[in-house]
């Protein structure tokens, strides 16, 4: 619970890795996230390879390959170019 809305589609950390919101969920609510599959999320500027272990940079609300200081989100299901603004993850 929070005491912000998270919206259909919106990542969420959950520390050691993140999930996918299912539905929206009120502020302070439960609800339900999905924890496995491949979805099409943000990501930051740079190279990803297919393949390349995938990072949440919780600050930027993206997708990078920079472990350092962000959780583990899965790989990449497709290779996406440094000028791409979303790229396909395997979460769970």
């Amino acid at each position: 619970s929070g005491s912000t809305k998270i919206a259909a589609g919106d990542v969420v950390s959950l520390t050691t890795r993140i999930g996918i919101a299912a539905g929206d969920i009120a502020a302070g609510a439960v609800g339900s996230l999905a924890v496995g599959g491949v979805f099409e999320i943000a990501k930051a500027t740079g190279d990803v390879t297919l393949g390349a272990a995938v990072y949440f940079d919780t600050t930027n609300k993206n997708i990078t390959t920079t472990a350092t200081s962000n959780i583990p989100a899965g790989w990449a299901v497709a290779a996406a170019a440094s000028a791409d603004t979303t790229v396909l993850v395997k979460i769970g």
